[in-house]
This record gives structure tokens, C-alpha cells and sequence, in this order.
């Protein structure tokens, strides 16, 4: 799971003008709105659990696909990179982890 942020020019219906906003996003959901300008807060509910139930659900059914397509492509850099892989993927698996109990912290303090 990841948050990102990004800033946008919204009409804000406390100011009745169009000022930045800061919109914070779950896995490309949106999560919240504010207001720079009067911070006007708008929360939107997103169930963090089902957002990362997809998640895994979606990278776990799509893995064979994926390598199939990536060996499909260039079988000889397909077959060199796999050790490489094979080792790096606890150390990837641990940030993942991370990341995500890190957001699942933040969305549920918000």
C-alpha cells in the first residue's frame, strides 16, 4: 500500500474561490482533501484492510501472467536475473511490510 500526495487548484466552497488543495491518496484512492487556504478538511472512508485484501488478491493471481510475459520477452535476461531476484526478494518483501503498516497506522489515527 502507498500514500502519495499531491497538490491541485479546487474551487473551495468555504473560501467561494479556486485555491490549492492538498488531496492525499490511498493506492490511487483519494483519502482526503484540504483546503490550504481556510483548511477545510474533506475525509472520504476507505477501508484500508479491503484496500490491501485487492491488493495482494491482485498481485498474487497476476504473478504467473507477469512472468510468463516477462519471459516471453527476453528469456536470457529473464533467466540471468532470477538469482538476483530469488536473493533481494525477502529485503523487497520487509519494505513492503513496512510500507504498509506504516499506512494502515496513518488511516487509522485519521
Amino acid at each position: 500500500m502507498k500514500i502519495s500526495e499531491m497538490e491541485a487548484g479546487l474551487y473551495c466552497t468555504r473560501c467561494h474561490d479556486e485555491t490549492i488543495h492538498r488531496v492525499v491518496y490511498v493506492n490511487n484512492k483519494i483519502q482526503s482533501i484540504e483546503c490550504e487556504n481556510c483548511h477545510r478538511l474533506t475525509g472520504m472512508k476507505i477501508d484500508a484492510k479491503k484496500e490491501l485484501y485487492e491488493e495482494v488478491y491482485d498481485r498474487i493471481s497476476t504473478k504467473p501472467s507477469r512472468m510468463t510475459q516477462e519471459y516471453k520477452q527476453d528469456l536470457s535476461k529473464f533467466v540471468s536475473g532470477m538469482p538476483l531476484r530469488v536473493i533481494s526478494k525477502p529485503y523487497r518483501l520487509m519494505k513492503y511490510v513496512n510500507e504498509t503498516r506504516k499506512v494502515l497506522k496513518k488511516t487509522k489515527q485519521s
